[in-house]
């Protein structure tokens, strides 16, 4: 396969010689290629190749900052330069321009060289105009790309434009990648952390006892099942009645008031009525707590003569607890089906894919070509995205998973990463026909003024494909692949504006729950036989 840089000149190479790129071709052509990574560094590079080509400058250097945790001891230290000039290698955040820069968060743009506040800006003395883009969002702030040139007054508005433009959507993808690289680095730290738990828990000599907030048995390690005759069907059942054949009625009340209140015990001794011989015992009690939570989430029983097992049980709540961040943090991100599937398999995250049956389907806007001549980047993404903040919405409602936007198009799936088949081909209908209605509804709050016009056509269609992790060891995307993404887009075109296209593989599995209508048969590309197909108009 060609290198992206390889691929990116192929992509600048087919416009017609004397046809010079719009604005808004460039923002279309460059997204599409920054919306192909995930991992950070490889969307560093796409910026950086992406916005010097297309901006003409002669010298483009990127700069991150080194802690985003910490931002106020963090360096602005050159991560990416394109060009044969150099660039230091790192910005002085006491300088005047940088602070300046720092403090207005905007692009500054300065076109001839001249001793003012953004002299600084000027990384070489070859070069006579500069502009200097943050890479920032709310609460966030990745990095400063500076792009110079030799020619004075070269950076007008339209590359202003594009380039201001280009550097948010990069940020929020930048951001998107830390996150993602974070949550595999937490997962693997969380595996190792059960991992040592388990080698520890069938190892120690100590008898260990785990209840629910409510009493309820929720764990015990073998050699507590050995002592106390535990049987894997006393998980679920009230500690209190499993033990109290075993132990005495003071020791019993003990652990049910620390169960109340959330109180510690250590060092009750006791002597328990054990499988065989007698057990003598030390007994520490004590709730199972988060880190950052003083809330009792159940009860510990640890039995022993020794308490060198402490630290396991701090371990232990600490994992519960950060299992929970992930989940909390992570879900903003990620579909929520995904994130639980990773943190249920944290094997999961690599390279590779599983065969399965699932329903996909497009949604394309009609008229969207025409539409978006003449308009500005900053007016076409604001358009896109107030109707991609509604559309998804639903798409999560019915527990569907975005794969992708592509340009103006939304492909999902449903079935993945988890599958059942007739539920999954009912949700993906009934989410395009929401969609359908809502974008009908005149109180919608999105597709207004010059855009009011716009409709969708969508097709859906339900067969066998792969879903997984792929790619590289350098960027994997979780996507789904196969012919049946294929038949899918292809209805998406028969689709036209409001209407919502559906394969009999797909009607199949919708039983008598909507009303729909049989249309003429089509040919798709790539099939040999025409593929019937079904107008779905409504649930019933």
């Amino acid at each position: 396969m060609p290198s992206l840089n390889t691929r990116i000149k192929l992509a600048r190479a087919r416009l017609p010689v004397k046809q010079a790129p719009d604005a808004f071709d460039e923002l279309s052509r460059a997204t599409a290629l920054l919306s192909t990574g995930t991992d950070f560094t490889q969307l560093q590079s796409i910026l950086v190749e992406q916005t010097c080509d297309i901006s003409r400058s002669d010298l483009a250097a990127l700069y991150i900052y080194s802690n985003a945790e910490d931002e106020a001891r963090s360096a602005l230290k050159l991560s990416y330069r394109r060009g044969p000039w150099n660039a230091p290698a790192s910005l002085n955040r006491a300088s005047d321009t940088i602070a300046f820069l720092e403090e207005c968060g905007e692009a500054a743009v300065l076109n001839a060289r001249k001793d003012c506040v953004l002299s600084g800006m000027l990384l070489d003395p070859a070069m006579q105009a500069a502009i200097a883009l943050p890479l920032a969002l709310p609460r966030y702030r990745a990095g400063l790309l500076v792009l110079n040139s030799r020619e004075a007054g070269h950076y007008g508005k339209q590359r202003l434009s594009f380039l201001s433009s280009f550097c948010a959507l990069a940020a929020g993808m930048l951001k998107s990648a830390k996150l993602f690289k974070e949550l595999k680095e937490r997962a693997a730290e969380i595996e190792a952390l059960e991992r040592y738990q388990e080698s520890v828990f069938s190892s120690m000599t100590n008898l260990l006892i785990t209840s629910e907030r409510d009493g309820r048995i929720r764990f015990y390690n073998d050699q507590a099942a050995e002592a106390f005759g535990l049987l894997p069907e006393d998980i679920g059942r009230p500690a209190h009645e499993v033990l109290a054949n075993r132990l005495d009625k003071s020791i019993l009340k003990a652990a049910e008031s620390c169960l109340k209140d959330g109180s510690t015990i250590l060092g009750i001794e006791g002597i328990a009525k054990a499988e065989g011989e007698d057990l003598d015992f030390t007994l520490n009690l004590s709730p199972v707590r988060g880190r950052r939570s003083d809330r009792s989430d159940g009860m510990v029983y640890l039995f022993s003569d020794q308490t060198k097992e402490r630290e396991l049980k701090e371990r232990m709540n600490v994992v519960v607890e950060e299992r929970r961040a992930i989940k909390d943090m992570f879900s903003r991100y990620l579909s929520v089906d995904v994130v639980k599937h990773l943190m249920d398999s944290p094997d999961k995250i690599k390279m590779g894919g599983s065969g399965k049956r699932a329903t996909v389907f497009f949604a394309d806007i009609r008229g969207y070509t025409s539409f978006s001549e003449g308009k500005t980047p900053e007016y076409i993404i604001k358009i896109l995205n107030e109707y991609f903040s509604e559309a998804v919405d639903i798409v999560l409602k019915y527990r569907g998973f975005i794969d992708k936007f592509i340009g103006d198009c939304i492909m999902a799936a449903w079935g993945v990463p988890l599958t059942s088949e007739e539920e999954d081909a009912r949700n993906a209908v009934s989410c395009a026909l929401e969609i359908q209605a809502l974008i009908n509804n005149p109180k919608r709050t999105f597709f207004r003024g010059e855009a009011e016009h716009l409709r969708v056509g969508i097709g859906v269609h339900t067969g066998y494909l792969v879903a997984g992790n792929l790619g590289s060891s350098r960027r994997m995307n979780y996507s789904v692949i196969g012919d049946t993404v294929n038949i899918a887009a292809r209805l998406e075109g028969v689709a036209k504006a409001s209407e919502v296209i559906i394969t009999s593989d797909t009607q199949s599995l919708l039983g008598k729950a909507f009303k729909v209508e049989e249309r003429e048969a089509v040919r798709v590309k790539g099939k040999a036989e025409p593929i019937r197909i079904y107008r779905a108009i409504k649930r019933l």
